[in-house]
Formats: structure tokens, sequence, C-alpha cells
């Protein structure tokens, strides 16, 4: 076997053992892959196409049996009480599927922000149902989750939350002392369908400018949602209206929500990255083994290999080091771009492949792009001095 083959066909090298990292589960993973490769199908298409964007009863099954749900959520609320090592595999094997879940809209976005800002028997109330996959949460923001999240910039800035000004989510408070919200958030994920809306909107005039997180049933008056046309049918987005819309604040003021969100923002660019180092290294398996005896090609499939190796290894360092969340999504976006794209070129009208240059492109409008993570990771970390900002 020549090296080219050899690199193609080498199995997966794991990033190295570190003793004070959480081992991920194998366990899970394995039964993850085989529950995906029955239920899901050759991609999430199918899934997708369903009021909901997703398969409701494979979702249960994931959350009750697997209990993915509930992975990172403390045990107090019936959860597990694992870290993002552990969560990581399990994004890893839904991005290999192609396959539409909640998991990231309400596991990954949401839940870490209830966890971390809700009061105690809001906490109480919620974590248990969503560790248990009884309910869906999505996180709506007015300006863009990647400015939101801090992950292609400082999110202290309030402007991209309505900055006391016409525009963006306005959260006023009602004669009853509750806050009633006004405005519109676009390309929210999952929230056509979420049981429930974890909203950003500013409240406040100038001398008092804060964004604040409030809690938004499926059901209240004035709440106007529609399902909107998505590049990644796999990845359900909508457009979500307040019309004096009662709702209740998360938590307690004063409380570090810029702070909580720039959090869940570098553990979220970890499970992006695993979910596209998944589909990459899918994409590529399919390629190998109908490449057949063209040497050129062969080649360039050694290269991204390469490629999807390093992001894998980047993403599973990110793991216990979320700081490197964007850059490790920054090389997991590119990795699955080319891969994709060059799949698409030696066996064009694949649909899996369209999938996932789609779902790269597509996360790169959502997250990115990749340059400014890669611009922020860099600005972050120093790495570049100054000239970085």
């Amino acid at each position: 076997m020549d090296a080219d083959a050899a690199a193609l066909n080498a199995p997966k090298v794991e990033p190295p053992a570190d003793p004070s990292a959480e081992p991920p589960p194998p366990v899970i993973r394995h039964a993850l892959r085989e529950l995906l490769a029955e239920r899901a199908g050759p991609d999430g298409s199918r899934a997708a196409a369903t009021p909901e964007g997703y398969d409701a009863a494979l979702w249960a099954h994931l959350s009750g049996t697997l209990g993915l749900a509930g992975l990172t959520l403390p045990e107090e609320y019936g959860g597990a009480g694992r870290g993002p090592a552990a969560l990581a595999p399990a994004c890893e094997e839904t991005g290999r599927a192609l396959a539409p879940s909640p998991l990231l809209a309400t596991t990954v976005l949401a839940a870490p922000l209830l966890a971390a800002l809700g009061a105690p028997a809001q906490r109480a109330a919620l974590l248990p149902r969503l560790a248990d996959g009884g309910l869906t949460c999505a996180l709506a923001v007015p300006a863009g989750l990647a400015l939101a999240l801090g992950l292609t910039g400082d999110n202290t800035d309030g402007d991209w939350s309505g900055g006391g000004r016409a525009g963006g989510i306005q959260a006023a408070r009602a004669a009853d002392g509750g806050w009633r919200l006004y405005g519109e958030a676009a390309q929210v994920i999952d929230g056509h369908s979420a049981g429930l809306l974890l909203v950003a909107a500013h409240a406040g005039g100038f001398a008092r400018s804060r964004t604040l997180l409030f809690l938004v049933p499926a059901d209240a008056p004035g709440l106007v949602r529609t399902r909107q046309p998505a590049l990644d049918p796999t990845r359900p987005l909508a457009t979500v209206q307040f019309r004096d819309t009662g709702a209740e604040l998360l938590g307690e003021e004063p409380a570090d929500v810029l702070g909580a969100l720039a959090a869940t923002g570098r553990t979220a660019a970890v499970m992006l990255a695993a979910e596209a180092v998944g589909a990459a290294a899918a994409a590529l398996g399919r390629a190998a083994g109908r490449l057949g005896s063209r040497e050129g090609s062969r080649h360039r499939l050694a290269d991204l290999s390469v490629q999807v190796g390093a992001a894998r290894s980047l993403t599973y360092c990110a793991t216990r080091e979320p700081d490197g969340g964007p850059l490790a999504l920054a090389h997991a976006l590119e990795a699955l771009r080319a891969t994709a794209g060059e799949c698409l070129q030696l066996h064009g009208g694949d649909t899996r492949d369209d999938l996932c240059f789609k779902r790269a492109v597509s996360d790169e409008l959502l997250f990115g792009p990749a340059r400014r993570l890669r611009a922020r990771a860099a600005e972050r970390t120093g790495l570049f001095g100054e000239e970085a900002a």
C-alpha cells in the first residue's frame, strides 16, 4: 500500500491523553453512531422536513436513553454533570450523520445560560425538563449569534441588542411590574419549534443601558414565530417577533449577562467544531471508498485527511481550554468546506456531500466567518500583540 493510500486508510488519531481531561464516553459514541445510522437515514433532510425540523421520537431516545440532553447539566437537576469533553464526541457523531436535533439550540446554547444565570426557582423548574428532553429551548438574539456570543467581536457593546434606540429587541417594564418585549430576531435556530425562548433584549435608556435575558413560553400572547428558508435544511431557522409580549426576567439584576453569553459562545464553538469535524470525516470516508485509481485525487484527499485530522486535534484540545473554541471552529469549518467541495467535484450529485457543503457555509454565516473567528481568537490570546485588535 503506498503512502497516500495508507494515509487515507489509517485509523483516526486521537488527541494526546491528558490525565486531567475528562475521557469521552466510548459506549455512548458507539451506541449513538449505530442509532443515527438506523434512524437518521443517509442524511438529515428527511427529518428536517418535519414540522418540528427534527425527528421528535429520535430526540426522545437521545435524551431519555442516552442522556445527551442532560449530559453537561448539574446532577442535582437530573443531568450527568459532565463537561465539554463528554459532549464533543456526541456532537461529532450528530455532525457525521447531519442529524437535525435540538442538541445545539437546547443543550449547547440555552441550557448553560439557564444554569449560570437562572434564579433557584427557575433552575429547579426548567433544568430537569431540559435534562430529560421534555422541554426544548432556543436562544433568540436580534443581531446574530456570532456577535452576541462574542465569537467574532466584543459583545460588551450593547448596540447589538438594541442600544437604547429603535431596532433590536427592546424590553420595558409593565404597569404590573413585569416585562414586555418589542422587536424581532431572525435566524433563530429551532425558533419555530422550541417550547421556550431565551431572549436577549435591551433595557433602559442611555444612562442605564443594559442587555438582559428573558424567558418567553411558546404560547405567549404577542409572540409570532415563522420558519424561514434555510441554506442548510438540517439547521432549521425561524424569525421571531415580539409584539407587546410578556416575558420573565432570567435571574436577578445585576448579572453578568454578556460574560455568560461569551462563555457559552466559546464552548458552543467547540461543539460546532466537533460537528464540522464529524461531517468532514464522513465525507472523506465516502470519497476514499469511491476513489478508484486516480492518483491526483488520492494526493488531494490525503492532504484533506491531514487538514481534517488537524481540525479534530484542535477541537479536542479546546474541550480542555474553551478559549481555543473559535480557532478550532475556524479550522473545522474550513476543513469541512474544502472536503465537501472536493467530494462534489470528484463525485458530483451526492446529496450528503452537498449537505456537508451547505452546513459549512451556513455555519460560517451564523457563527463566523472563519477569518473573523481566527482574528478574534488571536485578539483574545494576544497571539499577535496589538496588531490583532
